[in-house]
């Protein structure tokens, strides 16, 4: 795909039908932006969950501890909406899926994630993806007095969290040597360990899962974790099989490749989401992001560029996890960063800076807002930095300007 958005719809007569593949929060911020857009032709969503579109970052935060049981987000679609309907093919002009064929001048695909199962075991194992599955999970954390979770990455932390503030004996494995491996370099997911025994919990790192029977989890090297219920949390992948076969480009790990204005071929075909991956000019080279902010801001520029705006998706990455006591927040992208520099201390609140030379490429901030806001705005604006005056907890990052 071409990273310039030069084949735009500049022109081009609007479509009249419309489909939107996804229930989620993508898939309902794009129908959404259709309409406050101004499209009045027909809009379809095709939802494969049995629940309208709702909030997920509650489900293993304020639905998981009670608080809330409801996230249906509720803005009024003018759609005809679709539940239990999954798509199942896709071909020009057309969604086949378990409810028929659904004709369309334009399509956003938005199916997001499924997460990644422990295969080969016995037990049945709680999932936490679906509202379905946190109240699930939340019926079974009221009565077990032991919790095993695989996974220390962000969903198994947040469910760590809310289990053992429920007093249960809580055992987080892991095959990585740090918590939040998959995210997070190990200089930095090396400061998080601490909180685990802060709040009571058993992290066990460098230990494999090899199954499940009825008393637990058994681990490599013959050892074992004995627990009342098991959660995975070991990731999720691109819900994008059903798009084999229909043209639209696939990387290895299932994500839909698009161009700078999220469109994927052939035809009026666009993607946002969790299963979108783009060109970055901010950052260089193909991203693909698994959070909130960017499921609503790429369902945005996907519509728009479907009604004939021709908008480049570049933002700055943003997420959040509430977890162990401590808040994190996350800008940017580090991959490929030259330099780590931590700014503060770990016993505190502290910033974990990433460095392209004089840019800041990335930042994660714990406990420390005022320095997300700020990192983000340098990013940004590609804002050059002294690394040895941002390390300085004394000067704010817009002071360590070059």
């Amino acid at each position: 795909m071409e990273d310039a958005v030069s084949d735009g719809l500049r022109g081009v007569r609007g479509p009249r039908r419309v489909v939107v593949v996804g229930g989620g929060l993508a898939g309902h911020t794009a129908a959404a932006t259709l309409r406050a857009e101004g499209y009045d032709g027909g809009l379809t969503v095709l939802g494969a969950e049995p629940h309208p579109p709702y909030d997920r970052p509650p489900l293993s935060k304020e639905l998981l501890a009670g608080t809330v049981d409801d996230t249906t987000l509720k803005d009024d679609l003018d759609a005809d909406l679709r539940l239990r309907c999954r798509a199942l093919s896709l071909r020009p002009g057309t969604v086949e899926s378990t409810e028929g064929v659904h004709p369309y001048d334009a399509v956003i695909l938005a199916t997001g994630s499924s997460p990644i199962g422990l295969g080969g075991t016995s037990r049945a194992v709680h999932a936490l993806r679906t509202v379905g599955d946190a109240r699930r999970l939340r019926a079974a954390l009221r009565d077990a007095a032991s919790v095993a979770i695989v996974g220390a990455g962000w969903i198994g932390s947040e469910v760590a969290t809310r289990a053992a503030a429920l007093d249960r004996k809580v055992t987080v494995i892991d095959a990585a040597p740090t918590p939040l491996a998959r995210a997070l370099p190990g200089a930095v997911g090396g400061h998080l360990v601490p909180w685990y025994a802060e709040q009571g919990i058993d992290l066990r790192l460098n230990t494999p899962v090899t199954g499940l029977d009825d008393r637990g989890v058994s681990l490599a090297g013959g050892g074992r974790v004995d627990a009342d219920i098991v959660v995975a949390g070991i990731g999720a992948r691109p819900d994008t099989g059903w798009l084999r076969g229909s043209g639209v480009p696939l990387a290895p790990d299932g994500a839909v490749d698009a161009d700078a204005a999220l469109r994927t071929g052939p035809g009026a075909v666009y993607a946002a989401g969790d299963i979108v991956r783009w060109p970055s000019r901010l950052f260089g080279g193909r991203i693909r992001v698994e959070h909130w902010d960017h499921a609503a801001a790429s369902a945005q520029t996907a519509a728009r560029n479907v009604l004939g705006h021709v908008e480049p998706y570049d933002p700055v990455p943003y997420f959040w996890s509430d977890q162990l006591g401590h808040r994190l927040q996350y800008v940017g992208h580090h991959d490929g960063a030259e330099r780590l520099v931590l700014r503060g201390h770990p016993s505190d609140s502290w910033t974990a800076l990433w460095f392209d030379g004089r840019r800041l490429r990335a930042a994660l901030a714990v406990d420390n807002p005022r320095d997300v806001r700020e990192a983000r705005r340098l990013i940004a604006d590609r804002v050059p930095l002294s690394a040895e005056r941002a390390a300085d907890p004394a000067v704010r990052l817009t002071d360590a300007a070059d």
